[in-house]
């Protein structure tokens, strides 16, 4: 017997251990999401590149983590002229300043609860670049932790990198979204706004510069706003949460979603669980309520009467 019993205890101690390296390997492999403590582990790993893309002034500047380069929502991840994402050469340039090759794996986070990070891994997914994940919990996170933090701007080494074919078939136009709103094209119409924006009862969150001439929502939209999505130190909600949260509102992956909010950055953080951790085919409306709200000729719901704007 002592010979069993001895096999036993190696064969746990074998489990756990097999069992801890399947969670790391996921951690930092399978699952587009990276922790705190995965991160903070491995800051001097030469095959990680980690990003900052925040959209506040000065927070990069003033401290960020140790290594990370800094990529300006504003100016980098959107096309200087034109409303519209940046074009695959300038992106290019990008990637190449900031050491990324094919082999990398890159690590997004920002401040704002990641919407941001999540919009620069949207594009990063449109232009067919592997290997990103973004730090659950984002920047907020990080410094509750009391993570090591720097202002140093690394000195990175540029490489050369060539992008593939892209992914557009994650990105909803104007006609896209007509067509849903209309029951011309099967899918879902999934609006992260708050409730009070949904309704019409705001035409934009407290302190945000109006962009909308109408407020309401785009017809048969269901309203699940970001925040339920996630815990309270700002990272996502386990898989069955998630698909329970989104099931209860009608968007159980069963038809393509299209996810929308006021410019794009908080429906990139809901296109992010619904695509990269349910696996869902979801698409992100960039041009969101900006767009449709002061678009001519299509329909609109509004719940409360404050179609117009007026000063």
């Amino acid at each position: 017997m002592k010979p069993v019993f001895g096999f036993t205890l190696w064969f746990k101690a074998a489990f756990a251990a097999l069992s801890l390296f399947a969670v790391s390997a996921f951690a930092a492999g399978e699952s587009p999401l990276v922790t705190t403590e995965w991160l903070a582990k491995n800051l001097n790993d030469p095959t990680i590149r980690i990003i900052e893309v925040s959209v506040n002034p000065g927070v990069y500047e003033r401290a960020h983590i140790p290594g990370a380069v800094n990529f300006s929502w504003h100016s980098d991840l959107n096309d200087k002229v034109r409303r519209d994402i940046v074009s695959r050469a300038d992106f290019e340039k990008l990637l190449s300043k900031a050491g990324v090759t094919d082999k990398t794996t890159v690590v997004l986070y920002g401040d704002t609860n990641n919407w941001f990070a999540a919009w620069g891994a949207w594009v990063f997914d449109i232009y067919g670049v592997q290997n990103v994940k973004l730090l659950d919990g984002g920047r907020v996170k990080w410094e509750a932790e009391n993570r090591p933090q720097d202002n140093r701007v690394p000195e990175i080494k540029p490489t050369k990198i060539t992008l593939g074919k892209g992914n557009t078939a994650i990105r909803a136009r104007l006609s896209d979204v007509v067509a849903v709103a209309e029951g011309k094209t099967k899918g879902a119409l999934l609006d992260i706004r708050s409730p009070d924006e949904y309704s019409g009862k705001v035409f934009a969150p407290a302190g945000i510069q109006e962009l909308s001439i109408r407020a309401g929502h785009i017809p048969t939209a269901v309203n699940v706003p970001w925040g339920k999505a996630v815990n309270e130190d700002g990272t996502f909600k386990s898989a069955d949460e998630l698909k329970k949260l989104y099931a209860s509102a009608g968007v159980d992956g069963t038809k393509p979603v299209i996810a929308y909010c006021r410019i794009g950055e908080r429906s990139s953080h809901s296109w992010f669980a619904l695509k990269k951790i349910l696996g869902y085919d979801a698409r992100n409306y960039d041009g969101s309520w900006t767009e449709y709200g002061n678009a001519v000729g299509v329909p609109i719901v509004n719940q409360t009467g404050t179609i117009w704007s007026a000063k």
